[in-house]
């Protein structure tokens, strides 16, 4: 009960009091607004030119717009609680992205709070009349007690704290724009464009400014004190940031127009120059980094209570309790004071300010990221009510952060890269079961759609078969050597689904339906993870099985292969159930194209098996050169890639027919290398072995002492029958561990990418592609021989029609007869090649090949193949 009220009072969901204004606007605004524009933008404008610096402006300005657009977009599509950047990226990348995320945003926060004090304390020393070595560290330290105070009494007194900073700053602001206005000189405008021949180059120059932007998100941290985050939050966010882009782009053109470049890349304090009250940039100055200091104070406590609230790092639980009606932390404001003293007794901030500056660009990286990988998964749940969202643009957000990582400081980015990886693997292997929903069930949703679209535009080749298993387990104390077995076929290449099988009707068969698969769920988690559980309800067993193996998978994937437990046997030798039923529905499964594999699993020799070292275990294959021998043989290799069989020896036992009196000696040696030729081309490492005269009685002495043994057997009506005609459970008996197997489909081990579906689409493609192109070569012949008769025939009419005697009009129909029997001669091949051609294009069809023909032909062709149908007349 009191967790659950410290939530509530930290998350700030019911009890937010903030608007946009004061919970976003202003935080972020005072935190752009600080010592980089006072102190540090004239000295850029002087070094790199008016020109490059409006360039960096725009760089640094793109990369808040992006990640403001997609902060709006997550904003707006789930209610944001306390945590800011930490929530967002947590409840969608999940809690190891989150976690890591959350510690050194919180880290970094504290140790801004100390380094825009020093800044406050270098400021103003630089006004007191007195001076000191350690004067800077003292006033620093005394304002990270000042603004302790605000941050111990809660965020509404820190708004009016910096409500009081705004009006210095707008003010120090007006005063250096009056100025400005007063000194323009658009010849210096134009001379301080470019940049100086020598110099600080572009991204030396642009790690100075960046710094300048990395508050925007400020806001964000308040979210646990908004009245309304999802509109509070972009709204206030998008203003801040073009504002404040604004107001950078004014002060570089009156930097330009008001000062040479001389002064300007020399004196850190020109703003006062420019000014017209010069003492009022001085508070402007002290001003801007109380602001900054204070939006830090604020938000970094918030991180670490909402990293507390979530569980995430035990050791922060006491973090998790926050103080009145709005959760104030104020145990995180203790130790973000203590971070922030520590850091200012070291005094020099050179090293830690690049590593800071990293981690807020790889929280900006992973915000723009989280938008993207959320929205593609194309979930149904995400419906941002922002507007102006592109998936596009978050993942050019998070690009051009990486890309400003590597110009800025590559040390400093791969050290706070690496940081983040380390807390990230720390999570991953300790945080346990996720504590909420986030987009990965979703994003890897969407990858299997996609996927299996892609598999199934792709025809099926024997190289990419894998075991695709149904076990079915009805005995949960006989489920243990099934579902390792299982685990060891997949090789790990397959899936694996778990099967039970309830016989009933009714509604209270939905009800055990759903106990039985939390049964396997929780069987699943400590013996095979990586298995999906599934209860089925049917009518009796047959139907049942007969139903799955027909219904199971989804697009290309599909069942291949059944696994199942052996008959049990009772104490007195008595089988469990019928051996006949057992066969039928072994038959249905087999004739529905499934694979069966049956496991022979005694507990003596199952514990003889535990027993065996991974190296020292033997794989027994016995081969008969048939579909079940080669898919033995598969599996069996499959084994030999799980953990447990790594170092594991196949041995392959072929079975040879009893010698005649007088054969060849050598006959032994032959078939002993063709099996080993058989073996290479399979690639596949084994040991063969050639058994002649082999018979029940002598399985068991060359397979006794095999760690696991593969033998086919038959289906005999609704009998099993093993491979030398005999009973199967009189071959099981004195043998070790045993699968049986009986293959439905005829697995090629040697298969070429050539070969298979692929290769007979291609065939027939270019089959029909060649038919195609005879035809139209034999449409233009005849198109060619009807023109030559139309035109004989036309010479043949105005000779007759000219009168001619008998015996000349005899020979004109004699010519006559000749030409019409040249167009049908035509008319035939056109026929016959047509004929071919859509011959051609069945076998395609037939294949799968799709051959793509001219649904229309065009006018002209239309026309001649009219002409061409119509018979000349004979004079």
């Amino acid at each position: 009960m009191a967790e659950a009220a410290n939530r509530k009072a930290g998350s700030g969901s019911a009890e937010g009091k903030l608007g946009t204004f004061a919970g976003v606007f202003t935080p972020s605004i005072l935190t752009i607004l600080g010592i980089i524009l006072f102190l540090r933008l004239g000295y850029v404008v002087g070094n790199a030119g008016l020109g490059r610096t409006l360039l960096m402006i725009a760089l640094a300005n793109a990369i808040s717009i992006l990640t403001t657009v997609s902060l709006s977009a997550i904003a707006t599509n789930l209610k944001v609680k306390g945590g800011g950047d930490y929530y967002l990226i947590s409840r969608t990348l999940g809690l190891e992205f989150g976690g890591a995320i959350g510690i050194v945003l919180f880290l970094a926060q504290s140790v801004s709070i100390a380094f825009y004090c020093i800044g406050f304390g270098e400021a103003l020393t630089d006004v007191l009349p007195v001076s000191g070595k350690h004067l800077p560290q003292i006033i620093a330290a005394a304002a990270v007690s000042f603004l302790f105070i605000f941050a111990w009494l809660g965020a509404d007194w820190a708004t009016r704290f910096q409500y009081v900073v705004m009006v210095i700053l707008a003010t120090a602001l007006v005063s250096f724009f009056v100025g400005g206005v007063a000194r323009w000189d658009s010849a210096l405008v134009a001379s301080n464009w470019t940049s100086p021949a020598s110099g600080p180059s572009f991204w030396v120059l642009f790690a100075i400014f960046f710094p300048a932007v990395t508050g925007f998100t400020q806001g964000v941290s308040m979210s646990g004190d908004l009245k309304d985050p999802g509109k509070s939050l972009p709204r206030g966010t998008f203003i801040a940031v073009g504002l404040s882009a604004l107001v950078y782009v004014t002060v570089a053109f009156l930097f330009a127009g008001g000062l040479p470049r001389e002064v300007l890349s020399q004196d850190y304090a020109s703003m006062k120059r420019v000014a017209s009250i010069g003492f009022i940039i001085d508070a402007g100055v002290i001003a801007a980094t109380l602001s900054s200091g204070m939006a830090s104070f604020l938000g970094a406590p918030r991180i670490l209570q909402s990293l507390a609230q979530d569980r995430i790092f035990p050791f922060l639980l006491p973090f998790a309790k926050g103080a009145g009606a709005t959760g104030n932390p104020r145990r995180g404001v203790l130790l973000a004071c203590g971070i922030a003293f520590a850091t200012v007794a070291l005094g020099n901030l050179n090293l830690i300010a690049p590593v800071v500056s990293m981690f807020f660009l790889i929280s900006y990286g992973l915000l723009n990221y989280a938008t993207f990988y959320e929205a593609r998964a194309a979930s149904p749940s995400f419906r941002p009510r922002f507007r102006w969202f592109d998936a596009r643009l978050s993942l050019l957000g998070g690009i051009a952060c990486l890309g400003a990582m590597l110009a800025i400081d590559v040390a400093a980015g791969l050290v706070a890269i690496a940081v983040l990886f380390s807390i990230y693997q720390y999570l991953k292997r300790t945080a346990g079961p996720a504590r909420w929903a986030d987009s990965r069930r979703s994003y890897h949703l969407q990858r299997v759609r996609e996927h299996l679209l892609g598999a199934a535009r792709e025809p099926e080749h024997p190289r990419d078969w894998r075991p695709e298993l149904l076990v079915f387990s009805d005995d949960p104390e006989r489920r243990e050597p099934l579902l390792r077995f299982a685990s060891w076929l997949e090789g790990p290449s397959g899936l694996t689904t778990v099967v039970k099988i309830l016989e009933g009707e009714g509604v209270k068969m939905t009800k055990r339906r759903d106990e039985v698969e939390a049964e396997l769920r929780k069987d699943l988690a400590r013996l095979h993870p990586g298995a999906f559980p599934l209860a089925v309800v049917a009518p009796n067993l047959s139907v049942g099985v007969n139903t799955l193996v027909q219904a199971y998978g989804i697009g290309p994937i599909r069942a291949n292969t059944i696994l199942l437990n052996w008959m049990e046997q009772l104490p007195g030798g008595e089988k469990t159930q019928s051996t006949q039923g057992y066969g039928r529905n072994l038959r249905g499964a087999f004739r529905l194209g499934c694979n069966v594999i049956v496991l022979d699993a005694k507990e003596e020799t199952w514990a003889a098996l535990a027993e065996v070292p991974p190296e020292k275990r033997r794989i027994d294959v016995w081969w008969w050169r048939d579909r079940t021998s080669r898919l033995m043989l598969l599996l069996a290799y499959l084994m030999t890639r799980s953990e447990e069989w790594s170092g594991a020896r196949i041995r392959v036992l072929a079975v040879e027919s009893k010698k005649e009196e007088g054969e060849a000696e050598d006959d032994y040696e032959a078939t002993v290398e063709d099996l080993r030729k058989t073996l290479e081309e399979f690639r596949i490492s084994a040991e063969p072995e050639v058994l002649v005269n082999t018979s029940v009685e002598t399985v068991a002495e060359h397979s006794g002492n095999a760690a696991l043994v593969f033998l086919p057997f038959r289906l005999k009506g609704d009998h099993l029958v093993g491979p030398f005609g005999g009973r199967v459970e009189d071959l099981l008996a004195p043998l070790p561990v045993t699968a049986i197997g009986l293959a439905a489909e005829d697995i090629s081990l040697d298969a070429e990418p050539e070969e298979g579906k692929s290769a007979e689409m291609a065939a027939a493609l270019d089959a029909f592609s060649d038919a195609k192109k005879k035809a139209e070569k034999v449409e233009r012949e005849a198109a060619e021989d009807h023109g030559y008769a139309e035109k004989k025939l036309s010479e043949l009419r105005e000779a007759a029609a000219a009168g001619v005697n008998e015996e000349v009009r005899s020979d004109i129909e004699a010519a006559a007869l000749d030409v019409m029997e040249l167009a049908n001669r035509a008319a035939r091949r056109q026929t016959e090649a047509q004929a071919k051609m859509e011959d051609a294009a069945k076998k395609a069809e037939a294949v799968g090949a799709s051959p793509e023909e001219d649904s229309q032909d065009s006018e002209e062709e239309q026309k001649a193949e009219k002409e061409r149908d119509e018979e000349p007349e004979a004079p």
